[in-house]
């Protein structure tokens, strides 16, 4: 399948998990891919390269401005131009709010939420110039419900929606699109430690400990994958998804559906 070729993504947060599930999917669409990230980044490129596609690295840390003004122009002169741009990087921090520390919450603000507007602000200009276009930010089921102790990171994807609706708006009469996935679990490395993490609090086992976690929120028992995710990924960037403009598409075994 190439219904992506000629053309470019970049994807923040792409050296694993999520970020490099939906990189691949592109790429084996025929995208070209510009990854960011600080994971195994021969590891990832192999993995890119390995669908015949070309692939970059940038290592721009999001929590600095300067830095993403300088992926974004790294970007758009390595391969052209850039034509789909996924917001997937994040952080969290798990704190009641009266003990969160507020360099955590700016900093998570700052990744999740204000490197998704200046990275739209910059690309977008050139995505009008090519006359096409697509912006998928990844949210998270808490960008449309809340749990205790993630009050930047709640703030921040719920703040990623309403973001991603004003660019949906903005773009609206354009053969550019806007629009979120709203993952719920998936087994990255930073859920894995949470399991580790609770197994080890409680004195269970790891698979305990991910059986608990999952029946807490998703209905379904299982996991999202990065695959699955790619994949919807695709569907936007499709002519199928011409008219899905500013959505808050749930991937979440059920998760709000509650």
């Amino acid at each position: 399948m190439t219904t992506l070729a000629g053309k470019t993504a970049l994807v923040t947060g792409s050296t694993s998990g999520i970020g490099l599930g939906i990189a691949q999917a592109l790429a084996a669409a025929g995208a070209n891919i510009v990854l960011n990230g600080f994971g195994d980044v021969t590891a990832a490129l192999h993995r890119i390269r390995a669908c015949g596609v070309q692939a970059w690295h940038h290592p721009a840390d999001l929590s600095d401005p300067a830095q993403i003004d300088a992926l974004c122009a790294f970007a758009a002169h390595e391969s052209g131009g850039v034509d789909i741009l996924v917001n997937n990087a994040g952080i969290q921090h798990v704190s009641p709010i009266e003990a969160f520390p507020p360099a955590q919450w700016n900093k998570v603000l700052a990744i999740n939420l204000s490197a998704v507007f200046h990275t739209s602000r910059l690309l977008l200009p050139l995505m009008r110039q090519r006359g096409w276009g697509r912006i998928i930010n990844i949210a998270s089921t808490h960008g449309l419900v809340a749990s205790s102790g993630k009050s930047a990171y709640v703030a921040a994807k719920h703040g990623v929606l309403g973001l991603t609706k004003t660019v949906a708006l903005e773009t609206a009469h354009s053969p550019i699109t806007c629009n979120a996935i709203c993952p719920g679990w998936v087994l990255t490395p930073l859920v894995a430690q949470q399991i580790a993490d609770r197994a080890s609090a409680q004195g269970i086992n790891p698979q305990q400990a991910q059986h608990d976690l999952l029946a807490e929120k998703q209905p379904s028992g299982q996991f999202v994958t990065p695959a699955q995710l790619g994949a919807l990924a695709v569907f936007l960037c499709s002519p199928a998804g011409d008219e899905v403009r500013g959505a808050a598409w749930a991937m979440d075994g059920g998760w709000t559906a509650q």
